[in-house]
């Protein structure tokens, strides 16, 4: 678990990419697929839509391990975060999320039976970010090559949790 400051760090990182990669297990297959976040915060907890008739939803029975990456590579940001799955249907929760956005998905609108909110509690995670641009990164990348047993320093590299 991560402290509410670090918390906010994740948040900074992804809310402005939006998309991740779900990674579930199908069978032992692992098996990704674009969700968008629906959430204006972080709490440790991440919402996604979804139908409950979805095989991800199968993919993902109650309190299932999955995975999420997040990357925008203009900026140099990399997330993976893991976590337990869940499916709720609560009326409040998909109140509180729905968007136009969201209702382009489910032209039967919030009532319909098959919609559901995919529930990510993150337990563990690790995050990348570059500290300078891409030719500072395409420098130290060359310094290294030219120095013996040298790595270059692109920036930060965080494992939380676990």
């Amino acid at each position: 678990m991560s402290s509410p400051e670090h918390k906010q760090k994740i948040w900074k990182m992804i809310k402005d990419i939006k998309v991740g990669m779900l990674v579930t297990l199908d069978n032992d297959t692992p098996r990704a697929r674009p969700m968008h976040l629906v959430q204006d915060e972080y709490d440790g907890t991440l919402w996604f839509f979804t139908r409950r008739s979805a095989e991800k939803v199968f993919e993902t029975k109650s309190d299932h391990d999955v995975c999420l990456s997040f990357s925008d590579q203009e900026v140099g940001v990399y997330v993976s975060l893991s976590g337990k799955a869940n499916l709720t249907d609560n009326r409040e929760l998909i109140e509180k999320y729905w968007s136009p956005f969201i209702a382009a998905w489910f032209p039967e609108g919030k009532d319909d039976p098959d919609v559901a909110l995919l529930e990510i509690k993150v337990q563990m995670g690790e995050h990348w970010k570059a500290k300078e641009s891409k030719t500072f990164q395409l420098y130290e990348i060359a310094k290294a090559n030219l120095k013996k047993d040298a790595t270059p320093n692109l920036g930060e590299n965080e494992k939380f949790g676990g």
